[in-house]
């Protein structure tokens, strides 16, 4: 079953530091069955705070997004993330 990763971007801290987390996090992603499905596209809040942006990305099965999440490679990357800006996350298993 289908799972998603969904990050949205509340408010951007220091720039530089977001473009070291985009440069790093591609090497935590080779030879990852992931499909990006929207990346910081057009977006419209429907409910609760504005946002700065989204990314939805889809992984084959829950366990594979979070292996993903807490790998190494990934957590390096996100520390950049933490320092760039403030988010919100959240892995969602999807349906058959």
């Amino acid at each position: 079953m289908p799972a998603y990763v969904v990050f949205m971007r509340e408010k951007t801290l220091e720039q530089s530091e977001l473009e070291k987390y985009w440069e790093k996090v591609k090497g935590s992603l080779d030879g990852r069955p992931i499909k990006v499905l929207a990346a910081y596209g057009k977006h419209l809040t429907l409910e609760g705070p504005e946002v700065e942006g989204v990314v939805i990305a889809e992984f084959p099965t829950f366990e594979e997004a979070s292996d993903w999440y807490n790998s190494a490679a990934y957590q390096e990357a996100a520390q950049h993330r933490y320092l760039g800006a403030v988010y919100r996350g959240l892995i969602v298993q999807g349906v058959v």
